[in-house]
């Protein structure tokens, strides 16, 4: 049987939707080609696992070529940083010529063309090339996934949640990088045709829902810090150091605060436990995790 060629595979910061998927294709003992920037020790403990590695970068045709070649199925993520757009066509135009059949891809759950971020109106063109090479692409349109608050109460020794997102009501669409794999994983093994965009929510909380989330699995309380935007981009500089993510970041948390509680796509998404194998995660249970891992 092919491999599948998993992209962003040695994971990050972002959620490691990549590095997930690998342990899960792997776990149903199915071939795993593993697509990494940097054959580091992330790349070693992958050929540790049984992956077959591949060196490249996504934005090079000619690294990609090679990459995918006897693949017929793949999953694509991309950071939020520059070269979405550059990296997405060039994987396009290769997994055309390879001849692929499914190519599952992270995008946001808001993409579209008026989208409230630059980055999430990238995402909707992203997808509209895919679609355009009629490669099988199925897009996942994930919430914000958890790892992202983390990263900012982390900075404040989880002591505080300092964001601009207005008053403590207001409401998030979250869910786990590892729901989001899951889902990943399903549809990367399923024969069957399947839809072309899953929209993927774990859990629907507001901020204040999300403080006590953090307060109930670090043992102690969690304070929300409603800082003024301008701030935030400051502190946002130091602590991403790229100016593409502080700029999705800003915006997105902008976004969120003109929603305040209610929204048509905030709603827990069945997909998950449907094609995913199991119940999303919460939040509280996913820091009481990762803490287990520290």
């Amino acid at each position: 049987m092919e491999p599948v060629l998993v992209t962003g595979a040695a994971g990050g910061r972002q959620g490691s939707t990549g590095r997930h998927v690998v342990d899960l294709l792997l776990a149903r003992g199915l071939g795993v080609r593993a697509l990494v920037r940097v054959d580091d020790e992330r790349a070693a403990a992958l050929r540790a696992l049984g992956a077959e590695v591949v060196v490249g970068d996504l934005r090079e045709i000619a690294d990609l070529g090679p990459a995918l070649r006897g693949v017929r199925r793949a999953f694509l993520t991309y950071p939020v940083t520059h070269g979405l757009v550059d990296a997405t066509g060039a994987f396009a135009v290769a997994a055309r010529e390879a001849g692929l059949e499914r190519v599952v891809d992270v995008s946001q759950l808001a993409a579209d063309p008026g989208a409230g971020t630059p980055h999430m109106r990238q995402h909707w063109v992203a997808e509209q090339v895919l679609d355009r090479f009629e490669v099988g692409a199925v897009h996942l349109r994930a919430g914000v996934f958890f790892e992202n608050l983390a990263v900012v109460a982390a900075a404040a020794g989880y002591r505080e949640l300092a964001l601009p997102l207005g008053p403590p009501d207001t409401v998030l669409p979250l869910v786990a990088a590892e729901d989001v794999a899951r889902v990943a994983a399903g549809l990367l093994v399923d024969p069957d045709p399947v839809e072309p965009v899953y929209r993927l929510t774990g859990q629907v909380l507001s901020v204040r829902g999300v403080v006590e989330a953090f307060g109930a699995a670090l043992g102690h309380e969690v304070d929300y810090v409603d800082v003024a935007p301008e701030a935030w981009r400051a502190a946002a500089d130091d602590l991403y150091r790229d100016d593409r993510a502080v700029e999705h970041l800003t915006a997105l948390w902008a976004m969120f605060r003109m929603f305040g509680s209610v929204h048509e796509l905030y709603r827990v998404s069945e997909e998950i436990e449907r094609i995913g194998g199991r119940p999303p995660r919460r939040l509280a249970d996913h820091l009481r995790g990762r803490q287990a891992r520290v």
